[in-house]
């Protein structure tokens, strides 16, 4: 009850105070799921390499914050890449009979699924802020309760046994109206983009949840992680929303809906 209350009020809290608060929110959530990140990989440790990870991890946050220019996070993330070059060249040098890429790889790959993802939330208004939200909890919640109640047919089960056709009809409808009613009460905009807006993010939603789904049963893990009681990992409740932000910062580039 607690961590389910935690996990309401926390993102509303950050989305109506904005600012630095929502900063400070974003960046304390990154540090924690990218440390859950590598833990799915058994590469996460007290090691001096996953602290720096730790702090690295809000530049692109702090950058899309205080400047306005992307060039500053693409730096960034080729920083990133070179960050995780040297320690591997370094870690090479010293024992090169075992040394792989692997890891610095791994600390990249998170770097771009989550921080890079995430800090298109700085640019967003208030109105964008609940609409993406929204977008991820309205098709997660509709999935899960209607392919629960009706859903027989498997829409992927290699990846995700559970998962049903009715359920993701469930998610894709409960989203395309929530999208529809925001977008008509406070967005400008055609009737007909919200609704294609709405299919849009679902789609978004739906990929990361089996990606991370994917990703975790080829690791043989259950949960990513263990942080939130009764509700597994940080990765685990927003694995949907990590591709419903890129893609709608995508999406207003060509219309802004919130504009």
């Amino acid at each position: 009850m607690t961590t389910g209350l935690l996990l309401a009020v926390v993102p509303l809290l950050a989305i109506a105070m904005q600012g630095w608060t929502l900063f400070i929110i974003l960046t304390l959530f990154c540090i924690l799921a990218q440390w859950e990140f590598h833990g799915l990989f058994k590469t996460a440790g007290p090691g001096l390499f996953h602290k720096v990870l730790a702090a690295l991890c809000t530049l692109p946050l702090l950058l899309s914050f205080k400047l306005e220019s992307n060039t500053w996070v693409l730096l960034c993330l080729m920083g990133g890449f070179w960050a995780a070059g040297m320690a591997f060249l370094i870690r090479y040098s010293r024992n090169p009979e075992t040394t792989d890429f692997r890891t610095p790889m791994i600390f990249l790959c998170g770097l771009i699924y989550i921080p890079l993802n995430f800090h298109f939330f700085m640019n967003f208004n208030r109105a964008e802020l609940f609409l993406v939200l929204l977008a991820a909890v309205f098709t997660d919640t509709a999935a899960f309760y209607v392919g629960t109640a009706i859903g027989k047919r498997k829409i992927w089960p290699s990846v995700s046994p559970k998962k049903s056709w009715a359920g993701s009809l469930g998610g894709l409808a409960a989203c395309m109206l929530v999208t529809t009613i925001m977008g008509l009460s406070l967005g400008n905009g055609p009737v007909w983009a919200w609704p294609l807006l709405g299919a849009a993010l679902n789609i978004a939603a739906q990929m990361g949840d089996f990606f991370e789904s994917a990703l975790k049963r080829a690791l043989a893990v259950k949960d990513s992680g263990s942080i939130l009681p009764g509700h597994g990992g940080l990765l685990d409740r927003v694995d949907s929303l990590l591709l419903v932000v890129p893609v709608y910062a995508l999406l207003r580039t060509i219309h802004p809906f919130f504009g």
